[in-house]
């Protein structure tokens, strides 16, 4: 079934330094590796992928920690879930695919991943695509009430183990249920089924929930250390757009959802995909794809 969703795509378990990763690879031309974000994995993708491999050949990923993907060890300060590790992972990863230079494509996690690439290997990035994501340092440095209530779970999940994972896994229906207020719709064409019951299944797996959770606690923790250090001293080199859902959050934080980026990217492009939730690249795929084929420089 996962095949007929990515027609003349393959299966790849890539290596890297730290262990492998999962991706699905199908196409030709340009590299663009496709990062996903939370709660989902590479299949959020399923929509936009087939359209983006008529002029890329595209590597749609497993993140580590999530899907297919290894499990990073966990550290006391959560380095081994930093984007900045993260990231590496996934240059390594293309590397042994044969692409030393690709564009990158990130929604959500998946996007913290790739703005941090683009930051720490220029050399590597030559087009950068942020999906419904601002930088993490400045969600922090401008946390108010409303954030505190719309991203609940950056808090709740960066708590110290066991605390969160205990909580998840004595109910993950219950928890899943914030995955579905976020977006995720089920009985919708757009979520195959089999798609849904993918993300849902990781909530039942502990090595899962935990890789989660360090994700989060890295968010808070060192990942906001990076960005703080690079916020107006370090700027993203490639060109940079950035797309927003129009009836997500960040249209509710933000007056203008750009200028958070603009101490990294300072040229960054972008703008909203009208009437679609958080999870933009599902509820809206012909859209996404043609923004991005506009903007990644196939």
């Amino acid at each position: 079934m996962m095949e007929s969703l990515f027609p003349g795509f393959r299966v790849a378990e890539v290596p890297s330094p730290r262990g492998p990763v999962l991706a699905r690879v199908g196409g030709a031309g340009p590299p663009l590796l496709l990062l996903h974000g939370y709660p989902e994995t590479h299949l959020m993708w399923h929509a936009v992928a087939p359209l983006l491999a008529e002029r890329f050949t595209v590597v749609a990923a497993d993140l580590p920690g999530y899907g297919g993907s290894f499990r990073p060890a966990v550290a006391k300060d959560h380095a081994s879930y930093a984007k900045r590790a993260l990231a590496a992972d996934l240059v390594a990863a293309m590397g042994a695919l044969g692409h030393d230079a690709f564009a990158v494509a990130g929604h959500d996690r998946g996007g913290r991943v790739a703005y941090r690439m683009a930051l720490d290997h220029p050399e590597r990035v030559t087009h950068l695509a942020v999906l419904d994501v601002v930088p993490t340092g400045e969600v922090w440095r401008h946390a108010d009430a409303a954030l505190a209530l719309g991203y609940w779970h950056w808090a709740f999940l960066a708590q110290p183990a066991p605390l969160p994972e205990r909580l998840i896994l004595g109910d993950p229906d219950g928890f899943w249920i914030a995955a579905e207020r976020m977006g995720l719709k089920r009985g919708d064409p757009r979520y195959p089924d089999v798609v849904l019951d993918a993300y849902r299944e990781q909530l039942d797996d502990p090595a899962f929930v935990e890789a989660m959770c360090e994700d989060y606690r890295a968010g808070a923790t060192v990942d906001r250390e990076h960005d703080d250090v690079d916020r107006g001293r370090r700027t993203i080199a490639c060109a940079t757009v950035a797309l927003w859902a129009g009836d997500g959050s960040l249209p509710r934080f933000y007056r203008d959802p750009l200028e958070p980026w603009r101490s990294y990217a300072p040229d960054v492009t972008g703008g909203a995909i009208a009437g679609a939730s958080h999870f933009l690249a599902e509820d809206a795929p012909g859209q996404v794809a043609a923004e991005l084929l506009s903007s990644l420089g196939a």
